[in-house]
């Protein structure tokens, strides 16, 4: 059987456009046939027939245009009549040109015909004629078409736009509105940042790691009947490296890198939201296998039917809706991991944090005084610092620093060293950098009284007398009576790091801070407003201790913590007799550190004063002038031991 060759398929492709020119070139042409029946071009005479015309009493009208043609209109009777057969003929369309002009010359002299003209009207011969200037023809042509043009234009503009995205996917609204805005990035991309620039988190980063791992040797989990995780979701305070983790993923992994926050689903139209996850996913199972980050995901994460209106349509929770079925539904890929990022974990849909959705929560807490240490060496090396620069020393003045406050240690220690013209960055730019950061920018130019400044010396030497003597108060590291920020004096203390506290360990916090007020007391027998922050401070405690803790004995061992807040519809799960009781609990512990602050003060009443005067006198005093004052504290330190 032989087969017949198909014949190779010459035909040009159809093209849209095609439609577009035929429609032009449609109205173009009515538009010159239109023209063309008012047109007396093909109806030219000369001069003498007009004259015969004109003396028959055949013409009611002349126009001369641009001072050599002349257009002439017959009256209705001459129109009529057979001899003018040629001119009364009904076009293409059946339409008849009777308002004319039905006939055109060149009439030579302007002067000559004018004449003419007048000695016609002289006998009797009625017409009227009358001079235009007329422009060019194909400008008013142009004029007359511009209106289709831009209509035209606009509307083959927005098929285009319609069309470019596909069927299905969030391109086919207008303007791509619903199209995801992730970034990508895959391994064509410049990304620097990877598992080496990111200090500590040790087990996120082993977690994360094995995520990476899993995209890249699927077999080698998969041949044992494993499944790859659906995504992971890190979570910790601002500032501990979630963002710059998922970065590093972006670095390592050898797999597209899909990244967006969570504000980037959400928009004013409705279904927009919804429309970008499913394109963002389509995107994903395209490119699969593939990693999509979401940051900040608590934009459209929280927990639905909070402070809804009844029978209202809800964007956020339609952009909700469409990620759950996304991540875990029918038809879903196992080859896209979703990894996102928040800080409030506390506020996200139970259906969001389920198994199988996000399999895997990796908490992020702040910084180890290890952790810092590696996070310092990192932020250290762009910097021209001193080489005898201690960094365990400024780990250990930096408790409860994220890493993003280290990182601003750095960059602020930096400016303070160029602002005093220093060739390298030491040791004191970086303490100048985190008292500047904890307590604000120095405030030479206040004005304070002589009363007010020896108020404020007196309160600060309080809090560092009464710390110096407690057993679990946090050792002073630097007292000033220069106003910062928007305290008039402020005191450093270098706080244990502990991952449990005791009863004995707040109790003498609380006597630490209530130790400025004691001192305004017995110095001045008089108290200020100066210590709000301080009553602040000691009233959160307190509470703390009897209300979440459990940490009072006539409470007992009860918490009215709530870790959901919404769950339960009233805010006060007690009576009122315990609410009494509480607030009643709450004072004793306070008024009892409070006596206890005044006990120590009285007993050390001299050195106190030494003390508050060095302060004036200095404005700044450090531990060694603690020490020489009141010589070694009586309990050993535990910080040197950590």
């Amino acid at each position: 059987m032989i087969k017949k060759e198909k014949k190779p398929n010459n035909k040009p492709a159809f093209n849209n456009y095609w439609i577009y020119g035929a429609l032009i070139v449609f109205f173009i042409a009515v538009n010159f046939i239109g023209v063309g029946s008012n047109n007396p071009s093909n109806n030219q005479i000369n001069p003498s027939t007009f004259e015969k015309f004109l003396n028959n009493g055949d013409v009611s009208r002349i126009v001369v245009i641009n001072k050599n043609k002349a257009q002439v209109t017959l009256t209705n009777e001459a129109f009529l009549s057979p001899k003018h057969n040629e001119i009364n003929k009904p076009d293409f369309f059946g339409r008849s040109n009777s308002k004319g002009p039905h006939y055109e010359f060149e009439i030579g002299n302007l002067e000559l015909f004018q004449k003419k003209l007048e000695a016609a009207a002289n006998e009797g011969i009625i017409f009227s004629y009358e001079f235009k200037t007329i422009e060019s023809k194909w400008l008013d042509i142009l004029q007359s078409f511009l209106p289709l043009i831009i209509i035209i234009a606009v509307w083959i503009f927005i098929m285009r736009r319609m069309s470019a995205g596909g069927a299905g996917g969030g391109g086919a609204q207008i303007f791509n509105i619903g199209k995801s805005k992730a970034k990508l990035f895959d391994q064509n991309s410049d990304v620097k940042i990877n598992f080496k620039d990111v200090a500590g988190l040790e087990g996120a980063k082993e977690e994360v790691q094995e995520i990476v791992d899993f995209l890249k040797n699927p077999l080698k989990y998969t041949k044992l009947g494993g499944k790859i995780p659906k995504g992971a979701l890190l979570v910790g305070p601002p500032g501990t490296g979630k963002t710059l983790l998922a970065k590093a993923v972006a670095g390592e992994a050898k797999v597209p890198f899909f990244s967006l926050s969570g504000s980037d689903f959400v928009e004013m139209f409705v279904g927009v939201g919804a429309s970008r996850v499913r394109d963002l996913f389509k995107q994903a199972k395209d490119k699969s296998p593939s990693i999509i980050f979401i940051d900040e995901i608590d934009a459209i994460g929280r927990a639905r039917g909070k402070n809804n209106i009844t029978g209202s349509n809800d964007e956020r929770e339609n952009t909700l809706n469409q990620l759950l079925t996304e991540m875990d539904g029918f038809g879903t890929d196992t080859n896209v991991i979703v990894i996102a990022a928040t800080n409030r974990a506390d506020v996200l849909d139970k259906a969001l944090m389920r198994a199988g959705r996000f399999d895997r929560q990796i908490y992020i807490d702040l910084p180890d005084l290890r952790e810092r240490k590696e996070i310092f060496e990192v932020h250290l090396k762009p910097l021209k610092s001193d080489p005898k620069l201690d960094v365990d020393f400024l780990s250990k003045q930096t408790p409860g620093f994220s890493g993003a406050d280290i990182a601003n240690v750095c960059n602020e220690s930096a400016l303070i060293a160029a602002r005093k013209n220093k060739k390298k960055v030491d040791r004191q730019d970086f303490l100048d950098a985190v008292d500047r950061i904890v307590g604000g920018l120095e405030k030479k130019s206040k004005i304070i009284t002589p009363d007010e400044k020896k108020t404020i010396a007196f309160h600060e030497a309080g809090h560092a007398t009464v710390s110096w003597m407690l057993e679990h108060a946090a050792p002073l590291v630097k007292v000033t009576i220069v106003p910062r920020g928007q305290s008039l004096g402020a005191a450093w203390y270098l706080p244990e790091e502990r991952q449990i506290v005791r009863t004995e360990q707040m109790l003498d916090e609380m006597c630490a801070t209530l130790g400025g007020r004691a001192a305004e007391e017995i110095i001045f027998k008089k108290i200020s407003t100066g210590a709000l922050s301080d009553l602040v401070k000691v009233t959160q405690q307190a509470k703390a201790m009897v209300t979440v803790y459990g940490l009072n004995e006539k409470i007992g061992n009860i918490t009215y913590y709530k870790s959901n807040e919404s769950e339960y519809g009233f805010n006060k799960p007690y009576s009122e007799e315990t609410a009494k009781l509480i607030d009643l609990e709450i004072s004793t512990i306070v008024e009892k550190q409070y006596k206890r602050a005044i006990q120590i003060l009285k007993k050390h009443k001299k050195k106190l004063t030494e003390l508050a005067n060095y302060l004036l006198d200095k404005e700044v005093i450090f531990k060694d002038d603690l020490e020489r004052i009141f010589g070694n504290r009586p309990f050993k330190e535990k910080l040197d031991s950590q």
